[in-house]
């Protein structure tokens, strides 16, 4: 039985991703919401990109929608792996887990580590 394993280039892809999800939500976690400054002026009314960020980034994370995106998106990917929804999964779990939603990133996180013991798509 084969199971799922990314090949070499996948795995450089799913880095690509993985750091690339990574190195935003540190931006946005530490140049947007942790900065005061920046909280004055996007509640004066200052209207930029980084204050539209800031704002949804704030509201995703008052209801959980991040750690629960990325649990529902490993569940897809334990139940079905593919690289994509492993891709996927990866990018919205780092996301969760920089911006404050670390407990449900981290069962994310897991079942993603344990989708690498499911038989590979098409295996029965």
């Amino acid at each position: 039985m084969k199971l799922f394993l990314p090949s070499a280039r996948a795995t450089n892809i799913l880095l690509v991703v993985g750091f690339c999800s990574l190195g935003y939500a540190l931006y946005l976690r530490y140049q947007a919401i942790e900065q005061a400054n920046v909280g004055l002026a996007c509640a004066a009314g200052l209207d930029t990109w980084l204050c539209a960020s800031r704002h949804i980034a704030v509201i995703l994370y008052e209801r959980s929608v991040i750690g629960t995106v990325a649990v529902l998106l490993a569940l897809i990917n334990l139940w079905r792996p593919t690289l994509a929804a492993f891709a996927l999964a990866l990018a919205v779990t780092c996301l969760g887990v920089v911006l404050y939603n670390v407990t449900l990133s981290g069962l994310a996180a897991a079942l993603l580590i344990l989708s690498f013991a499911r038989p590979a798509r098409g295996q029965a």
